[in-house]
């Protein structure tokens, strides 16, 4: 059964980071800078977390795996914001 997965991270180092953000568009939505939706089955949440475990520094970066549920029972993403209105990053991204 897959899941529906929040991944947030935060990064020290700009190489690092890069490499995480390259590592996340091959599990999941690029939603805004450092945060991606990620529907994962476990084994792909272990690679995920293996992949990601192999790149950061342990004591100096973070990075968060929020558990949203089933993705089968949930119902059409919707995103609201405060601030800027939220809108999908469709374009390719590129981190400095």
């Amino acid at each position: 059964m897959r899941r529906s997965y929040l991944i947030t991270y935060d990064i020290r180092d700009d190489k690092r980071l890069r490499k995480v953000h390259r590592t996340m568009k091959n599990f999941g939505d690029h939603l805004q800078y450092s945060v991606f939706e990620c529907q994962l089955s476990d084994s792909e949440l272990l690679e995920c977390q293996a992949e990601l475990a192999g790149i950061i520094h342990h004591t100096l970066d973070q990075v968060l795996f929020v558990d949203l549920g089933p993705s089968d029972r949930r119902g059409d993403r919707v995103i609201t914001s405060l601030g800027q209105a939220y809108s999908p990053i469709d374009a390719a991204c590129c981190v400095v």
